[in-house]
C-alpha cells in the first residue's frame, strides 16, 4: 500500500481547531447546525456521556470537558455547557457563548481547543474515515459513535447518518503502540526513511498479526481491561449490548 516510501502525518490541537473552525464558519455546515444551533443535540450528547459514566461502561469515555477545553497559561481546563454558555466550573466564569461567532473567535486565538470527541467527529465519524488507535480505542471509539447516534435519534434527525453509523462494520482498528518485535521500531523506521526503503513494513509484513503483537501487554496488564473482563464475566455487560453494536 505504501510502495517503497512512506511518511507519517502528525496533526496537533491547532490543526483540529482550524478544521472545526472551517466547519463552523459555514452557515450550512452539519456541525454548526447540529452542535451549535440545535438545542437538543449537544445536550443529548452530554446526557449520553453521563449515562455511560454512571453505568457498566464507566471509565472508558469520560466527560472530561464539554466539547472544548479552555487553554490558558499552557494548561487545558475543563468547561461545562450551561444554558447556552461555556462555563469554567472552578470559578463560575463565563468563557464563551455556545454560538458560532464566540466559538470561532476563541478557536482563532487558541483560547479554546476541541476535545477528543469533537476531534473524532470531524476527522473520522462524519467523513467515514477509519481510525487507528491504541489499546483503549476498541472500547472508547465505538462508545463515541454510540453516543452520537443516540443523540441524533433522541433529536429525531439525520436518519441517513444514523443508518450509516449503525451499518458501518469497519469504523476503526487498533494497533498503535501495541506492536512488539525484537528490533527497535524507531531504528527500522529511520533505516527505511533514510535508505529509501521500507524496512519497518518489510519486517512486520512478513510475520503474523499475533507475532507482531507479542504478549499484548497493552491489554493483558492494563487495569481497565481487567475490570472490563470482570464485568463481562459477571454479566454486567455483554457483546449483545446496544453500545457494542457500534464496534
Amino acid at each position: 500500500m505504501f510502495g517503497g516510501r512512506f511518511a507519517f502525518l502528525q496533526i496537533d490541537d491547532e490543526d483540529i481547531a482550524d478544521l472545526v473552525a472551517d466547519h463552523l464558519s459555514d452557515e450550512n455546515s452539519w456541525l454548526r447546525m447540529r452542535l451549535l444551533e440545535d438545542s437538543k443535540f449537544a445536550s443529548n450528547i452530554l446526557a449520553g456521556l453521563d449515562g455511560l459514566a454512571s453505568g457498566p461502561w464507566s471509565g472508558w469515555l469520560a466527560r472530561g470537558t464539554d466539547f472544548f477545553w479552555l487553554y490558558e497559561n499552557g494548561k487545558r481546563l475543563p468547561l461545562r455547557l450551561v444554558a447556552g454558555e461555556l462555563i469554567d466550573p472552578a470559578t463560575g466564569m463565563k468563557v464563551a457563548c455556545f454560538t458560532a461567532p464566540d466559538i470561532l473567535e476563541r478557536l482563532a486565538n487558541r483560547s479554546l481547543v476541541p476535545n477528543l470527541l469533537l476531534m473524532f467527529l470531524v476527522l473520522s465519524i462524519l467523513p467515514g474515515v477509519r481510525a487507528l488507535g491504541g489499546s483503549y480505542q476498541p472500547i472508547y471509539y465505538p462508545l463515541m459513535r454510540y453516543v452520537v447516534c443516540r443523540a441524533l435519534e433522541a433529536a429525531g434527525v439525520d436518519e441517513d447518518l444514523r443508518q450509516a453509523l449503525a451499518t458501518d462494520d469497519v469504523p476503526g482498528a487498533w494497533g498503535h503502540r501495541v506492536i512488539e518485535c525484537d528490533d527497535d521500531p524507531l531504528e527500522l523506521f529511520l533505516n527505511g526513511r533514510n535508505g529509501g526503503g521500507s524496512d519497518l513494513i518489510d519486517r512486520l509484513g512478513d510475520i503474523s498479526f499475533a507475532e507482531a503483537c507479542g504478549s499484548m501487554k497493552g491489554f493483558v496488564t492494563d487495569p481497565s481491561w481487567h475490570e472490563l473482563h470482570s464485568r463481562l464475566r459477571h454479566g454486567l455487560i455483554a457483546p449483545t449490548d446496544e453500545e457494542w453494536a457500534f464496534s
